[in-house]
């Protein structure tokens, strides 16, 4: 038992606050604080939040016109497990922890995106498999403070840098790396291990790599990632946003990068190139790659990044390092070999996305799912009716995902209608409260996605 967790079992009891932490379905980090005396109090039993925090959209409003599980609907109680696992010294005076959300009777709130990667990772252990995984994280950091750029609407904002906005660039002014260094210092502090961080396509935008580790812990550091860049923008006067595309330039992506093991090795290795269980893994998430849009590309700005030849996937498709693809295999290596999932915008929620993600892996190996051909050529700009493109609404992600057998089986129906009838919420919404579909970015996208998720 570590210190920390000795010291809020009443061990030595100190005077410090400490922050629950979790994610709603969009992403947004959640939590309260709470005093030394009250976690002690509730670290087994839980802590209770209303369960409108999986009922409310991002504009505050209850998503409404979709059928409620027997637990949601009347402000009843889900509660908040910590995971002591993840207990950190957050700053001076603050310590903080993820968890889950689970209800009265101790079964897991079947929606809950922490709960549904824990479900997925489960279930491939139950096949004598582990998974590593890697995510990249896109972000755009402007000059202006976050109090600035609300009074502008979120529009005209000096990208952080300088203009250029070739990938690698370094001549970037020195606030650039001074964000970007106060950055890396804080992730270290809350043990958050990252691989390399550098400047992406558009003027401002940053990619920085974690470092691999397995799903679960993964996610989590997805999560204070996110959180450390926003609160080091914000101590040094700038803001920094995740939005799918927060300019009519170019969009952000997560991508997530995938391998399993098997007692120690990497069974996506072989000589020859792909080895059997990639081959099944690739048909299986091709399988369910229109379905799973929904999940990966969850906001009306998701889709506003596939255009073609602007670097995400539009197609079903996958190939061998080909980044043109949706799904691109690394082969050759026997450390190294891995699956490249490229489809998510960096507005997704990791934990519903790496769900999505091994729900397509696991039923490519249990049902030995074959690919189809891998595409050589560039998968952009192809003759209409030669691939199948992605779904390229929100309304039509939701469709294929409500349609999907399989994400249905593996994710839960209970999941499955409940996400589709938030995302048609969300159509319902920017359709009716001053969203602009003919617009390269409407100001309402940039009003409710700018600072969330």
């Amino acid at each position: 038992m570590s210190e920390l967790t000795q010291s809020y079992a009443g061990v030595d009891a100190r005077p410090r606050g400490l922050r629950l932490e979790a994610t709603n379905l969009d992403g947004s980090f959640l939590g309260k604080r709470v005093t030394p005396k009250k976690f002690a109090s509730g670290v087994n039993a839980g802590f209770a939040f209303a369960d409108l925090l999986f009922g409310l959209d991002l504009g505050n409003a209850p998503a409404l016109g979709f059928a409620f599980p027997d637990w949601r609907g009347h402000l009843d109680d889900v509660y908040f497990h910590p995971d002591m696992s993840t207990l950190v010294e957050w700053e001076p005076g603050l310590d903080a922890v993820i968890g889950d959300y689970w209800l009265k009777d101790g079964t897991p709130v079947p929606i809950c995106p922490r709960n549904l990667t824990r479900k997925m990772i489960d279930r491939l252990t139950s096949l004598g498999f582990t998974a590593t995984v890697a995510v990249e994280i896109e972000a755009t950091v402007f000059e202006e403070s976050v109090h600035e750029a609300r009074a502008r609407g979120y529009r005209d904002l000096t990208p952080l840098g300088g203009s250029a906005g070739t990938a690698y660039h370094l001549a970037k002014s020195k606030d650039w790396s001074g964000y970007m260094n106060a950055v890396a210092d804080r992730l270290q502090a809350v043990g958050i291990e990252w691989e390399a961080w550098s400047d992406e396509d558009a003027a401002g935008q940053v990619e920085i790599n974690l470092a691999p580790g397995d799903p679960l812990t993964l996610c989590d550091a997805w999560a204070r990632t996110r959180q450390v860049m926003r609160e080091v923008a914000f101590d040094r006067g700038h803001t920094v946003t995740f939005m799918a595309k927060p300019t009519a330039g170019y969009g952000q992506a997560s991508h997530i990068n995938l391998s399993l093991q098997r007692d120690g090795a990497n069974v996506f290795y072989a000589e020859e190139g792909p080895s059997e269980t990639m081959r099944h893994a690739i048909g299986g998430l091709l399988a369910t790659l229109e379905g799973n849009c929904s999940i990966v590309l969850p906001q009306i700005t998701s889709y506003r990044r596939l255009v073609d030849l602007s670097g995400p996937p539009v197609t079903v498709s996958w190939g061998v390092s080909n980044k043109t693809t949706a799904v691109r295999a690394v082969c050759g290596h026997p450390s190294y070999s891995r699956l490249e999932y490229r489809v998510p915008g960096a507005d997704a929620n990791l934990y519903l996305a790496l769900a999505g993600v091994l729900a397509g892996v696991i039923a490519g190996l249990e049902r030995k799912i074959e690919p189809p051909e891998p595409v050589t050529d560039m998968a952009w700009c192809m003759p209409p009716g030669l691939i199948t493109r992605l779904p390229d609404t929100i309304t039509k992600a939701a469709a294929a995902l409500e349609g999907d057998p399989i994400l249905r089986d593996l994710l839960g129906a209970e999941f499955v209608d409940y996400w589709v009838g938030s995302r048609r919420w969300e159509w319902m919404q920017f359709h009716t409260a001053g969203g602009d579909p003919f617009a390269e970015l409407s100001s309402w996208e940039s009003h409710r996605y700018f600072e969330l998720p």
